[in-house]
């Protein structure tokens, strides 16, 4: 059989070897055929039942789930039981079943494309990408109208031969809840047609820690069932029956990794800090309460990032129901205890014109230049003020920092701090107690706020660099569009600067600066960021350990000089070989 190779989207680290296992959407069998008047109740009634069906199975996933299930799993559930009950995707069908007489499957179909081409509107990758939950949740329904079962390669038992080939799904996409039918040896990898980034099916591959690639396109069309398949998690790429020689090669490099890993393990409670005895403060970005866990495991030292807008949009497929203050608190309570004493950094609401409470709501032409994060928050100062008494309230059960996204202008900053003095004063009126000084810090994400950082530091106790927003605000592109991605560039000598500006001016006024932007998970730009007097790294804890082992190899008298000679630098090509260089020191 002819080799080939396919590329998409890195999501997971590793390499796998194993046999392809093909899944195949329910979705592509779907029969299209009008119901007569007299049986149109008994059609609705089916897709009742389904839906039913369905919720039944969840439930039961979720009371079944192994006691070494990554968290993400139960939340991703708990996102699909949600989305099950949401009226647009329950009840909707059942309208369209009576008034035009479609059979159940085709109404169902109906609807999801629907919804699925108002999702296609929204700029922010990561909300988009929810729209392949609803289709998962669609996927599941249709599976039970139409009969059928989600196929799971075969367990291998014990005095199994262990170099029996192991197997890697290909697949459409796969639903983090299916996901559990694949948690056994024979599972190693998957490879998905769609999906990115932060598609939630990434999110439970880094979790497992399995090696994955998404966005791939036509994989599961191309591949064949029980093909030879290598996924190279780091490249994204996909390798389909290869060669005796490529598959030595890349058997030699998945021995190399695994032997890496192991070694990376050890580094768990070794101090970060650099050869030359500089202390380097590791933490871990997270966007739900269990993700602590992981993040101990890891060895962090803190939350550098709880995105709390998860909490917000994981609620439904429609109307995307805003959370009270209490049961904000729960959750940031949750997380503060489970930190246990170690410091919580929690970003205020960022949604907006490009991340809406209702994706169905008209969105700006330019969603990316929108009313979105602090924008959106200040011109709703009721929902903004909910969560800052819940943030607060949770602070008195350990040390929290309110982090601000997206400030440029230093009314939005006085206005912020306006709003928490407010949300206080509104506690004491109530006798809660919560921790008077608790730092307010601010993102500098936009080109403007990291050349106008006096009037940043000289009102805020921290700064936070989002590199993925601020790379795409300075070199004016959607990084999400795939036309463009290619412009994405982190070393470009314009982006250099702001970061060193921002480090810079945070070191001279005494205040902490992190990068929690993805920038701060790459090994191959930490000491270059180091270099530049990087001193907090804010990152997925899936990266720390490898993040640490760069930090433990570096000696900053010789990085210093060397960075700075990169940043005086204005060729792209010779800024990449001058970094690629620092990995060598």
């Amino acid at each position: 059989m002819a080799s080939f190779t396919l590329h998409g989207i890195p999501v997971s680290r590793g390499i796998s070897i194993g046999r392809a296992h093909l899944l195949t959407p329910a979705a592509l069998d779907v029969k299209h055929y009008l119901v007569p008047e007299e049986q149109v109740e008994a059609e609705v009634k089916r897709l009742q039942d389904a839906f039913a069906a369905v919720h039944r199975n969840l439930q039961e996933l979720w009371t079944e789930l192994p006691k070494d299930a990554p968290t993400e799993l139960g939340a991703f559930i708990d996102v699909h039981v949600l989305i099950l009950s949401d009226p647009m995707i329950s009840e909707a069908p059942l309208d369209i079943i009576r008034s035009r007489h479609y059979n159940a499957e085709w109404a169902l179909v109906t609807q999801i494309d629907e919804l699925s081409a108002q999702f296609d509107e929204i700029e922010d990758e990561y909300l988009r990408e929810r729209k392949q939950d609803i289709q998962q949740v669609a996927e599941r329904v249709l599976k039970v109208l139409m009969g059928t079962a989600l196929a799971a390669p075969p367990v291998l038992k014990a005095g199994e031969d262990e170099f029996q080939p192991q197997m890697i799904v290909v697949a459409h996409d796969i639903s983090p809840a299916d996901m559990l039918a694949f948690r056994d040896r024979s599972f190693v990898g998957f490879v998905t047609d769609v999906g990115g980034q932060n598609s939630h099916t990434a999110i439970v591959a880094r979790s497992l820690d399995i090696p994955a690639a998404v966005g791939m396109s036509q994989a599961s069309r191309l591949i064949e069932q029980d093909d030879w398949v290598i996924v190279d998690g780091d490249a994204g790429v996909v390798i389909c029956n290869p060669s005796a020689l490529v598959l030595e090669q890349y058997r030699a490099r998945q021995a190399a990794l695994i032997k890496a890993r192991k070694r990376l393990l050890k580094l768990k409670k070794t101090p970060a800090i650099t050869k030359d005895g500089t202390p380097v403060t590791l933490l871990a970005n997270i966007e739900l309460p269990d993700d602590c866990a992981p993040a101990l495991d890891a060895g962090a030292a803190g939350v550098g990032l709880f995105r709390s807008e998860f909490l917000f949009m994981g609620r439904g497929a429609h109307a995307l129901r805003v959370p009270g203050e209490d049961e904000q608190f729960e959750q940031y309570r949750k997380a503060v205890l489970a930190m246990k004493g170690r410091p919580v950094t929690i970003r205020t609401l960022d949604v907006g014109a490009d991340k809406p409470l209702d994706p169905s709501e008209h969105t700006a032409l330019n969603p990316a230049l929108g009313l979105r994060a602090i924008r959106y928050c200040l011109a709703e100062p009721q929902l903004f003020l909910t969560q800052l008494r819940a943030i607060l309230r949770a602070s008195s059960f350990g040390k929290v920092r309110i982090l601000i996204p997206m400030l440029a202008h230093a009314f939005e900053i006085d206005q912020s701090l306006g709003m928490i003095a407010q949300a206080k004063q509104q506690l004491r009126e109530q006798n809660i107690k919560f921790d008077e000084q608790i730092e307010v810090g601010a993102m500098i994400e936009i080109p403007a706020a990291a050349l106008a950082l006096p009037m940043f530091v000289k009102r805020m106790d921290f700064l936070s660099i989002g590199t993925n927003d601020l790379i795409q605000y300075t070199l004016a592109i959607d990084r999400v569009d795939y036309e463009v991605a290619h412009l994405y560039n982190p070393l470009h000598p314009a982006v250099l600067h702001l970061i060193a500006m921002t480090i810079d001016a945070g070191r001279k006024a005494g205040i902490d600066v992190a990068v929690c932007g993805e920038m701060a998970g790459d090994i191959k730009l930490t000491r270059l960021l180091l270099g530049m007097g990087l001193r907090e790294f804010s990152m997925h804890p899936a990266q720390l350990l490898a993040v640490k082992q760069e930090i433990l190899s570096s000696d900053l008298a010789v990085l210093g000089p060397r960075t700075r000679r990169i940043l005086r630098t204005m060729e792209p090509a010779a800024i990449a070989e001058a970094v690629e260089q620092l990995q060598t020191l």
